[in-house]
């Protein structure tokens, strides 16, 4: 048993795997108690964006944290709040005129949810089924769990979850079963939402699917009056290549969900975006049509510093040429490896890049190659955490080129160990 009273997240304890101390970090680089430089290539689950205790971000997060720390939400705002909903509005989709925040990506799923079937229910509608894409996920709460993929991530609680319409992904060459399907569910009357990962599954197995399939799944939505949810938790912040991956399909979501990237990676926050019509279906003199739902550090005022924060690096440092760049260089090391017989379906999107390992098992989430190579990677020092088989890079747009050398070349050594 470990000495530590912590129960880590998707962390099988039973397996005595060593917990590394981190004691600081800078860049892409994490700093461990026993001396050990590690690069972080996956952000710490695609959270930083930036790169690790960025200046500007964390003097903004010291100078909020000396003039207000915490504040109800209900009836009251803050400055670093109507600063961080300017500057989204500002530079997301117009038709985006509400944000709603929240405290993390799950939670921003499960206020899209909410406000989708508080829609159709203020307009007397009964519309109440959400429709899904299979191997998608969209976090952990129950919400969320009930609208992604079903198997080992939520067997043991089925029966908390809710029904849904699922639809195929969208395999190459296999598109149009996807469309039909989702076309049939629409015409069913009582689809409420679509919600989606934009071009690319995360904890699917990073699948990625074209952004023309995603064009005519929103043209689907409208045709039908069924809201379009997008689920841009991890896809947004540049890291598809553009500020949201919704931009390279000319696609204009009903509700945005953002998180992850959102303060830099910093702190927690989350915002629901969504278009006037879904706002106002909540309007009223009627106090009972209000939008119920709340958490304790809705908009925290640290984290909203964080975000306005990061906001600004967007607004006025090139991000976006970092971006360009990591992306290029990504798709180098992916073309180079990707020759190799050992790896199948190389794929880079923008920053993320992915290839499958070959392996005697069945692939997948549970694979148990995935173990052999976090331990693997972690005694090169490299954070990289396999999806099963299944092995991506994900940085920070820092990262410098010997670090992303070192981490690819860790991944080759892994091939030829494996």
């Amino acid at each position: 048993m470990s000495r530590s009273a912590i129960w880590h997240p998707f962390t099988q304890h039973g397996l005595c795997e060593p917990i590394p101390l981190v004691t600081h970090a800078e860049g892409a680089r994490l700093h461990t108690s026993d001396g050990r430089r590690v690069i972080d290539a996956i952000s710490s689950w695609w959270v930083t964006t930036h790169g690790h205790c960025h200046p500007r971000i964390m003097a903004a997060i010291a100078e909020q944290a000396g003039k207000l720390d915490q504040l109800i939400f209900a009836g009251w705002t803050h400055e670093p709040a109507e600063a961080v909903a300017a500057g989204l509005t500002a530079i997301m989709p117009p038709e985006l005129t509400r944000v709603f925040f929240s405290d993390s990506g799950s939670t921003s799923v499960e206020v899209a949810l909410k406000m989708a079937l508080g829609y159709w229910h203020a307009r007397g509608q009964a519309r109440h089924r959400i429709v899904v894409m299979e191997h998608s996920y969209h976090g952990d709460t129950i919400g969320a769990m009930s609208v992604g993929e079903r198997g080992v991530f939520n067997q043991p609680y089925q029966p908390l979850l809710f029904d849904v319409g699922r639809i195929p992904f969208p395999r190459a060459g296999a598109e149009q079963a996807t469309l039909d399907a989702l076309e049939a569910l629409c015409r069913a009357g009582d689809a409420a939402a679509l919600i989606v990962e934009p071009l690319v599954l995360g904890a699917g197995g990073m699948l990625v699917y074209k952004l023309e399939t995603l064009r005519a799944m929103r043209e689907i939505c409208a045709a039908h009056g069924v809201l379009f949810i997008a689920d841009e938790v991890m896809t947004g912040w540049g890291r598809t290549g553009t500020l949201l991956a919704c931009e390279q399909a000319g696609v204009v979501p009903d509700i945005l969900c953002l998180s992850k990237g959102l303060t830099g990676g910093a702190l927690p926050l989350a915002v629901t975006m969504a278009i006037e019509p879904v706002f106002e279906a909540h309007w009223s003199t009627d106090r009972a049509r209000m939008f119920f739902h709340s958490s304790s550090y809705t908009a925290n005022p640290l984290a909203c510093a964080a975000a306005a924060a990061n906001l600004a690096i967007w607004a006025e440092e090139p991000v976006m040429e970092c971006v360009t760049d990591l992306a290029a260089r990504q798709s180098g090391w992916l073309e180079k490896l990707g020759r190799f017989c050992h790896f199948e379906n190389p794929r880079v999107l923008g920053t993320i890049a992915a290839l499958d390992i070959r392996t005697r098992g069945e692939g997948g989430y549970m694979d148990g190659l995935a173990p052999q190579l976090m331990a693997f990677f972690r005694a090169r020092d490299v954070l990289l955490r396999p999806l099963g088989n299944t092995v991506y890079v994900m940085p920070p747009y820092c990262i410098t080129d010997d670090q992303l050398d070192e981490v690819w070349n860790a991944i080759g050594e892994a091939v030829i160990t494996f």
